[in-house]
């Protein structure tokens, strides 16, 4: 009875394991159309359709990039042409019949996924000839892919550029994107938002004959996918004020950074010398990258968030904010300077002012003596066990500016800055055997201390904040996402009070009416600013400045560094105004008493004549 009932258990399981085969057998080949592909593989291919990358529009939805296409000739593989007239093809692609032959053998050795590229980037005129005629040629298709053109001659380090993927991307890359031959973001937000702007890949399936012809589309388009185009992008920056900025800067070396304190968006990044974003597109980048790189002036180095700067007078502010806070000074504390600060045999020269100064007349009038003795009090401070200890808390303070650290920018490149510990002077001293005197070049702005253009803005910014800040960008919305990445809209605070910044904002606005920037001051707006002259080892010194304004209700922040061109009040500060005035009153420099500094800006040519002459040498080498 028991082997009975025991034999029936196993028949009917017997059964029912193989109806679950035969089910599973059927949906294999008749329902999923993805194991009917693979095994009808030798006869389709899969061509990619690629979608439409983003757009980049400003602040104010001005179109500054758009896409225009770009044909690579394919190739199908296994390749068997047959009845091709190789001249006449030879003749429509504008290619010699050895250059056929070299092609061809490169196509057999590269192919990818059934296909390989046998010419790429085909002109516009060469795809129109060829494509009426490509059904003589089985075995050749196009592929259509986007390229970038751009509406301005602009904003070149801001909007970077694309590039074909490399080898390393490919074996780096954490999802299975892209193919060989693929385009991507290299440098600037094309690179930071390359998964915004990227879009989808879609795909057709088709089938082939045994020479690569293509013989219709597989199972009625049912696994094609369609492809999603990419998400728009609105920058933050004011196209008019950046092509303005520009111009003000052309024949220059430097940077201009221009912030809206209240968010952190950057409004202008400006680096010099500038490219043509147009010649770094695909088409055209091959004709222009091997000069760009040979020139001495270095135009694709963004100087903006990568060079480092001593911040010069344009520190004392900041040093200022600090001997506040930690109690080293008081608004009301004055130092005497008569026109030196005297350290053993050692003499700091400082310019001639009132003997008595006062911290606004400090800042004003950019004495150095005020921030020597600023110093000296903080590091021989009674709070602190000693100079080390004394020279980490001060370290701090800067370091909640956002120094000596990368601030997170979303442009490409960015470097964190000068700002060394203690440890460093303990190598240079030996520990404990250095104190204020050996780095009191640090208190205005001179020795260890590196500030990028960005960070420069920034200062200005958490100026004009009274003591926070947003972590600059250049991402204003990106369309179809509801917020822009939470890092920029977290709020930083500095270790300063808020109500310490009054005397400091104070001094800063006499720099604009009696102070080193009167001779640029402009009329009907309070502008709160530094100058700065920046030693340089080698060769002139650097122009420097950073501001806000309104002084009342800032709504922009900026900071300007002219390369080996002097005195920052001369070419530093006349710049900033002005792009201040045209951004917070665009009409009013035009055809004013004031258009005769921005004609002497426009036509000043200061690119140093040792950068000049290598750039002409270099050009001639061959």
């Amino acid at each position: 009875m028991n082997f009975r009932f025991r034999s029936y258990y196993i028949y009917v399981a017997v059964v029912f394991i193989g109806l679950i085969y035969i089910l599973r057998l059927r949906e294999i080949q008749v329902l999923d159309d993805k194991y009917s592909l693979i095994a009808e593989k030798i006869s389709l291919r899969k061509q990619t359709i690629y979608p439409q990358r983003g757009l980049i529009l400003d602040r104010n939805k001005k179109l500054m990039v758009y896409n225009e296409p770009v044909y690579d000739l394919m190739l199908s593989v296994p390749i068997k042409l047959q009845d091709i007239d190789t001249s006449e093809f030879c003749r429509l692609i504008e290619i010699e019949r050895t250059e056929f032959d070299k092609r061809l053998e490169k196509a057999k050795k590269t192919a990818y996924h059934g296909k390989a590229i046998f010419t790429k980037n085909v002109s516009n005129i060469i795809f129109a000839r060829l494509q009426e005629r490509l059904y003589e040629y089985k075995g050749f298709f196009f592929e259509i892919r986007q390229d970038r053109n751009y509406k301005y001659n602009s904003s070149s380090h801001v909007l970077g550029y694309l590039g074909e993927i490399t080898r390393n991307d490919l074996e780096s890359q954490q999802e299975s994107y892209y193919e060989q031959g693929d385009f991507m973001g290299k440098n600037g937000i094309e690179k930071f938002y390359e998964e915004y702007l990227r879009g989808e890949k879609g795909e057709s399936y088709f089938y082939v004959d045994k020479f690569g012809v293509n013989k219709g589309i597989y199972k009625e388009g049912k696994l094609d996918v369609d492809p999603k185009d990419g998400n728009n992008l609105f920058l933050s920056l004011d196209i008019d004020l950046q092509q303005y900025g520009e111009g003000l800067l052309d024949n220059k070396m430097g940077s201009v950074v221009a912030l809206d304190p209240k968010t952190g968006e950057i409004l202008a990044l400006i680096s010099s010398p500038f490219f043509d974003p147009a010649n770094f597109n695909i088409q055209n980048r091959s004709k222009h990258y091997a000069d760009a790189l040979m020139d001495p002036t270095k135009p694709m180095f963004n100087r903006a968030v990568s060079a480092p700067y001593p911040p010069g007078s344009t520190f004392k502010p900041i040093m200022a904010l600090i001997g506040l806070q930690d109690g080293a000074i008081y608004p009301e504390t004055h130092f005497g300077c008569p026109g030196y600060y005297r350290l053993g045999r050692r003499i700091i020269k400082c310019h001639g002012h009132t003997f008595n100064t006062s911290l606004e007349r400090s800042i004003a009038s950019s004495c150095n003596t005020y921030y020597c003795n600023t110093f000296k009090a903080m590091m021989q401070s009674d709070k602190y066990a000693n100079t080390e200890a004394a020279y980490n808390s001060w370290r701090n303070y800067l370091e909640s500016f956002g120094l000596g650290q990368e601030l997170g920018v979303d442009v490409s490149g960015e470097f964190k800055g000068w700002l060394k510990d203690a440890s460093f002077y303990d190598r240079m001293h030996g520990k404990g055997s250095w104190n204020y005197s050996r780095i009191i070049s640090l208190s205005f702005g001179q020795g260890e201390l590196g500030m990028t253009p960005i960070q420069m803005a920034n200062v200005a910014a958490i100026i004009a904040n009274r003591g926070h800040y947003y972590t600059p960008h250049v991402v204003h919305r990106i369309e179809g996402v509801n917020e822009i990445p939470e890092k920029y809209r977290v709020k930083h605070r500095t270790m300063i009070s808020p109500t310490t910044f009054d005397p400091v904002i104070r001094g800063m606005l006499l720099v604009n009416e009696s102070g080193t920037a009167a001779g640029v001051s402009i009329k009907g707006i309070n502008i709160a600013g530094k100058t700065g002259t920046v030693q340089n080892p080698h060769g002139k010194n650097h122009a420097a400045y950073m501001a806000f304004a309104p002084a009342e209700n800032p709504r922009i922040a900026i900071a300007v560094i002219v390369e080996e061109a002097g005195y920052g009040a001369t070419w530093a500060a006349p710049i900033a105004n002005l792009m201040i005035e045209h951004y917070l009153k665009p009409d009013s420099v035009e055809g004013s008493s004031r258009s005769y500094l921005e004609t002497r800006l426009r036509e000043a040519n200061l690119i140093p004549e040792k950068f000049i002459r290598k750039s002409v040498t270099s050009l001639n080498a061959d």
